[in-house]
């Protein structure tokens, strides 16, 4: 009969290897024995690991089985051991387990079927730890390339397991990390007791968590953290986290696309707007910033300022509409005591005052001929003269210029001088009316409310599904300051954390009707729904929205007229 198991005997009683091989032999045979007497030779073949299980003696002459299967180990000896002990003491027996022995037998009652089902149990057993530490590498291996990390925390809140991937995530070596109790990981405050509470929800209610992680490297890492049960112990909890660092930078460069300085949008032409800030940042020339009231001309009437290399010096604004030729002859360019009834002292005016800085003229269509005349000489001439006096004072200001009302019009009509016109309108950019961009209506929204929770100390969290659409189909004839007063108003109203149609200001509650354009007679369907995207600048949730439809009736018309939007 073949064998079928190669067994190596490390003891030096020669009897005891006669009395093991009599032993197997009676066993019935499949068994092939090798000795070895010697402490060296032993180890040698134990590190080989040319046989498939072996039996040590634990005495070894001034050396014993354990020192041997500890070095043997420590060699990288992977087969089973099985130690013969015949002490008679239970710490040898332990110290033998502790040490990797599989099993241990008393050599006093060894019997030919004990034996042999102790060297196939150990060699069976051997088996299944190597194919269950492979299962557990796969899924390990699996895990670090789903880019997954994986914490098992136990019911008292110690980490009995933290994966590769979990330990790069976290900057810990696995040795820090096991053991430790996991509010000891580098969470915020704020997070591990959001973190701590969601470990404690009943399992239907939890939500993945985002948290902020600042390692020890001082790397920041942005991550989703998502609570599982363990099916094995519900009392042990199952971290997995997602790391979403370049998600977060990625929405991080939305966001500046979204934002320049404290303008807002992302619609195509305000990309269009912040293109001309930038563009003119690094220029002096004078700009004209045109568009409908509340559309934002100061916003960008400070961009500019703040670009460029004037800001750390002073960005002075005038509104010029409501002021008398003399009163803004005065604040323009200042004055002499005695000048007029009231000018008790000498005066600078805005443009002294704004030396190496910027000035914003808002409506500057509402100056009068005089004004305009003696602004003309300041662009030409670069210097102003106080009202009352004859001495011209040298000025190096730029001129940012805004208006609402349409300036070659009135040149036209004789009520505006063409060469100031000229002068002012170097440079010029166009601010789109809201209606036109409805599409960064919620982004509007979102930072209006992240502004009056701050201010107000109320959580108002976000703006309901049908107010939502309200705020999208309105008109805003007061454009973006309009809608920064609406949501004011909504959430000094609201009473919960979601805005709704009742918060909104009367005038919007009223208006519920479809937008004007999409409400024509003599549109049909497919042009309501185009014109709604074109609105809605491609975003179809927002068109449902203008539509006062739900996202599935529009993809459902989008589907039966034929319209692809990408």
């Amino acid at each position: 009969m073949s064998a079928d198991l190669r067994v190596l005997l490390v003891d030096d009683d020669e009897d005891y290897f006669i009395v093991t091989r009599d032993l197997l032999e009676e066993a019935g045979g499949g068994f092939a024995l090798d000795w070895t007497p010697e402490y060296e030779a032993g180890l040698q073949a134990m590190t080989g690991n040319g046989h498939d299980v072996c039996v040590v003696d634990y005495r070894l002459g001034p050396r014993n089985g354990i020192e041997l299967l500890a070095a043997a180990r420590g060699g990288g000896c992977t087969m089973p051991v099985v130690l013969f002990t015949g002490t008679g003491d239970h710490d040898v027996d332990v110290q033998a387990m502790k040490a990797g022995a599989v099993d241990y037998l008393d050599k006093g009652g060894i019997t030919a079927p004990v034996l042999e089902r102790t060297l196939r149990y150990a060699v069976e057993r051997s088996r299944k730890d190597a194919e269950l530490r492979k299962s557990h590498q796969d899924l390990l291996a699996i895990l670090n390339q789903l880019r997954i990390g994986v914490a098992v925390v136990e019911a008292d809140g110690r980490l009995a397991f933290l994966s590769q991937r979990g330990r790069e995530m976290l900057d810990r070596l696995e040795e820090e990390a096991v053991g430790l109790h996991w509010e000891r990981l580098p969470f915020a405050a704020e997070d591990r007791a959001r973190l701590s509470g969601l470990m404690q929800s009943p399992a239907d209610q939890r939500e993945k968590l985002s948290v902020h992680v600042e390692t020890e490297s001082q790397t920041h890492v942005w991550l989703e953290v998502e609570v599982n049960d363990d099916p094995r112990d519900p009392a042990r909890k199952m971290l997995l986290l997602y790391d979403v660092t370049e998600l977060h930078d990625l929405r991080q460069e939305l966001d500046k696309k979204a934002q320049f300085h404290d303008l807002v949008g992302k619609c195509e032409p305000m990309q269009t707007v912040y293109q001309a800030i930038t563009d003119l940042s690094g220029v002096d020339a004078t700009v004209l910033v045109e568009g409908e009231t509340g559309t934002g001309k100061e916003l960008v009437a400070r961009a500019i300022h703040y670009a460029s290399h004037r800001k750390d010096k002073p960005f002075v604004a005038v509104n010029c509409a409501g002021l008398t030729e003399s009163l803004l002859g005065s604040q323009l360019f200042g004055h002499k005591r005695g000048a007029f009834t009231g000018a008790v002292e000498d005066q600078a005016g805005v443009f002294e005052t704004a030396v190496g800085g910027t000035i914003f003229l808002d409506e500057i269509g509402d100056i009068t001929a005089g004004v305009q005349s003696s602004l003309l000489r300041v662009l030409q001439e670069k210097e102003i003269t106080r009202l009352g006096e004859t001495t011209p004072r040298k000025i190096d200001v730029r001129i940012v210029a805004a208006t609402h009302r349409d300036l070659p019009q009135m040149v036209e009509a004789g009520d505006f001088r063409m060469d100031l016109l000229y002068r002012i309108r170097v440079a010029r950019i166009v601010l789109p009316p809201l209606r036109d961009r409805r599409a960064d209506i919620p982004l509007l929204v979102e930072t209006f409310l992240r502004r009056f929770r701050a201010t107000s100390n109320k959580d108002v969290q976000r703006v309901g599904e049908a107010a939502l659409g309200l705020l999208l189909n309105h008109a805003w004839p007061g454009n973006v300051r309009e809608l920064q007063s609406a949501i004011e108003f909504a959430v000094i109203r609201c009473k919960g954390s979601v805005i709704e149609v009742a918060d909104l200001p009367p005038e919007l509650q009223q208006a519920a009707e479809p937008t004007p354009v999409l409400a024509a007679p003599e549109m049909g369907e497919r042009d309501r729904v185009l014109e709604a995207l074109r609105l809605a600048a491609g975003n179809r949730v927002a068109a449902a929205k203008i539509l006062g439809v739900s996202r599935s009736t529009l993809y459902r018309r989008l589907a039966e007229l034929g319209i692809e939007t990408g």
